[in-house]
């Protein structure tokens, strides 16, 4: 069997996070066609926070790309391709929140748009928090919400939070640790 392969990749734009492509393809009837391609040049980390109490502590900030504001989990890039994405857990944790984790353990891998985007983002479960002090970028405004597990399940299921990387991550927290 044939398989489908890439025969050219065309950058059309070179931005400070990502790269866009237009990639033509070739399919095992003889067709090509032009696809989109989003390299994310450093990847990312995020970090789902447990509070001693239970609760997961979320952020709530605005996402230009659904024109409102979205509750997510803490997340950002890398700052190089070789930091270690538990060090970038740990560091969006503390900028975002004001908090420190005690112990930081992997929960899921992710590709964050496998159609289009190649952004892999790596999800830890962050305990033993301990407060600090927020720090975040100029234009960057992030509320704190503490949430119940069952809580934060039930907005996934009405379509409520959409946020793919905060989805896998509470849904994945459910199944490993509250099953």
């Amino acid at each position: 069997m044939s398989e489908v392969k890439r025969i050219n990749r065309e950058l059309k734009y070179s931005g400070s996070i990502v790269d866009i492509y237009t990639d033509t393809m070739e399919f095992p009837n003889g067709n090509t066609e032009k696809w989109d391609y989003i390299s994310h040049r450093k990847g990312a980390a995020a970090v789902l926070p447990v509070l001693d109490n239970g609760k997961l502590l979320m952020v709530c900030q605005y996402r230009n790309t659904l024109e409102r504001k979205v509750l997510e989990i803490p997340a950002g890039c890398r700052d190089s391709v070789d930091e270690p994405t538990a060090e970038c857990a740990s560091r969006e944790l503390e900028e975002e929140t004001g908090y420190k984790a005690g112990k930081i353990e992997p929960l899921i891998s992710l590709c964050a748009a496998v159609a289009y985007c190649y952004e892999m983002i790596d999800v830890y479960v962050a305990t033993d928090l301990v407060k600090t002090k927020q720090s975040l970028d100029p234009n960057e405004f992030v509320e704190l919400i503490e949430c119940d597990l069952e809580d934060l399940v039930n907005q996934i299921l009405k379509g409520e939070i959409v946020d793919a990387k905060t989805v896998a991550a509470v849904m994945a927290y459910k199944a490993k640790y509250n099953k």
